[in-house]
């Protein structure tokens, strides 16, 4: 299942750069500032579309793939879909490790992945960060992205919202800031916690694999900005919406395997699966179930599928999202 990525996305994100940098050179200091626009688009096969699409909240372009419905004269509705902490610039894609293109093929729903992100939790960054750079991602998750979308294509207007992982945490706060945006939330192995230690340290993981500074993020660790951003304190923010959470314990299970197709017979990368994606799915675990439990006492309706096995891997987000995507088309129709 570890298969190339579909998009050569360094080109495309050279190609992106270039036309912002020129788009920037021949705008003059008196020129009204640029709105968000679709720059161009491209089908790179029957079923996905890739757009170019200009986010003025962040100044550069953001190429956004976009699997098309089975009919497309039917209006459908959206789906927006996260990558994890690479933000589709790496080889650990949706793309790349599941089937999701086959899936999808039969199904009648725009699938909508940005690709960018990568340790950005996907949310609106206080300050510029050296290393990442200008971070508006909720900006252009919420409100520059899908009034687009709706007007390229034959939507419903209807939209639900999945992650993993990193973007399992900003699913939640996506659905927390845009309350009635999305009808329904699915939230993959993602840390509900964000201004506890635990959900800190885990932050902290996350964001020193991209050389960033987590006070640029939401602020200083004890500030008001981290907790205005943790989806356990502002939980009551998602009653309305349809939540679905999911996570393993960390202990081996079905996919722990050298015969599993994700594994691919190599023992190296079952050692590391089993080992550190174990470790990391250990605290997602706990995340899980206090957020289950915080849901429960605010009675809110979740459904939560808590394995008693699994670890932080492909192979279970593949299983989760075929397994929750009936719940999530009921929640769009």
């Amino acid at each position: 299942m570890r298969k190339p990525q579909r998009l050569v996305i360094g080109a495309i994100l050279t190609v992106t750069a270039t036309i912002a940098a020129l788009v920037a050179g021949v705008t003059g200091p008196a020129s009204a500032a640029p709105q968000s626009h679709i720059v161009s688009s491209y089908d790179d096969d029957p079923q996905q579309v890739t757009l170019i699409v200009y986010s003025a909240s962040m100044n550069r372009n953001i190429p956004v793939t976009v699997l098309t419905p089975r009919n497309r004269a039917v209006a459908s509705p959206t789906l927006y879909l996260l990558n994890g902490a690479g933000g589709g610039e790496d080889s650990a894609t949706w793309d790349a490790r599941t089937d999701y293109k086959k899936f999808f093929a039969n199904k009648n729903v725009y699938v909508v992945t940005p690709i960018g992100g990568a340790f950005s939790y996907y949310t609106d960054w206080q300050r510029d960060d050296p290393a990442l750079g200008r971070n508006k991602w909720q900006t252009f998750l919420t409100k520059e992205l899908p009034p687009l979308i709706d007007g390229k294509f034959n939507t419903t207007k209807r939209n639900g919202l999945a992650g993993i992982s990193m973007a399992g945490t900003s699913v939640l706060n996506l659905a927390i800031a845009a309350p009635g945006l999305y009808k329904s939330v699915a939230a993959f192995s993602g840390c509900a916690r964000t201004s506890d230690p635990v959900g800190q340290q885990y932050i902290r993981f996350v964001l020193d694999r991209g050389g960033a500074n987590m006070e640029n993020m939401w602020g200083p660790l004890d500030g008001p900005g981290w907790r205005a951003n943790d989806p356990y304190l502002n939980a009551a923010k998602l009653r309305g919406t349809k939540i679905y959470m999911t996570s393993g314990t960390g202990l081996p299970g079905p996919h722990e395997r050298l015969d599993d197709p994700f594994v691919e017979g190599d023992p190296f990368f079952l050692a590391n699966q089993a080992a550190l994606g174990g470790l990391i799915e250990v605290a997602i675990d706990q995340c899980t179930r206090q957020m289950t439990t915080r849901l429960a006492q605010l009675r809110i309706p979740a459904k939560v599928n808590l394995r008693p096995t699994g670890t932080h891997s492909w192979g279970y987000w593949q299983d989760d999202l075929h397994q929750t995507w009936p719940q999530l088309a009921r929640d769009l129709a």
